[in-house]
């Protein structure tokens, strides 16, 4: 039985009381997508974008909880040991609904990432690969069955995607540092 008061269940719940049809995952992702495509964290920015993915302007209580979301997501990628912590059912849900929550995650980080990556024909090899992982793991959802190679495999993907995003921030915010002036020789 699922764990009926985590942040993820919390999260859907609001989100469907507020009539909005979309998963906390994909939320998160999109949220962390154009957050490691270097959107920066301008609250109203957010807003926008994620109003665009709810299909209307969020009500008070749901702008609470994205604004929530995204001062965590920066405490994230800003702080000292740049840690993310995927916004996704608990494990005790099972498999077959946190697949597809994965694959939401993955979804809309690549909603997200696309939308605000200022050129992506400039990202590197590394970058791209994990551009081309996450959208083969948003199609893998049917693929994982509630067996201990399944549990296996989504903890596996779930690893990766604590990591992945991080290669992308780190990348992106490399290209929007201002080039250090060379010292000039006389």
């Amino acid at each position: 039985m699922p764990i009926q008061n985590s942040p993820y269940t919390a999260f859907a719940a609001l989100l469907a009381s507020s009539g909005h049809p979309v998963s906390p995952a994909e939320l998160h992702g999109l949220l962390l997508g154009r957050s490691c495509a270097g959107a920066g964290f301008d609250v109203d920015d957010w807003l926008v974008d994620a109003a665009e993915l709810l299909e209307s302007e969020p009500q008070d209580n749901v702008r609470s909880a994205l604004i929530g979301l995204q001062e965590m997501v920066k405490g994230e990628l800003s702080g000292d040991d740049m840690t993310v912590v995927l916004l996704l059912p608990s494990d005790d849900a099972p498999l077959t609904e946190r697949a597809a929550a994965l694959g939401q995650w993955c979804q809309g980080f690549l909603t997200g990432f696309g939308l605000n990556v200022r050129d992506s024909s400039t990202l590197s090899t590394e970058a791209n690969e994990v551009l081309q992982d996450l959208a083969a793991i948003s199609q893998v959802q049917d693929a994982l069955e509630e067996s201990d190679d399944g549990e296996s495999d989504y903890m596996e993907v779930m690893e990766y995607l604590r990591v992945a995003p991080l290669l992308l921030f780190t990348e992106q915010a490399k290209r929007a540092e201002p080039a250090e002036p060379k010292p000039s020789l006389h």
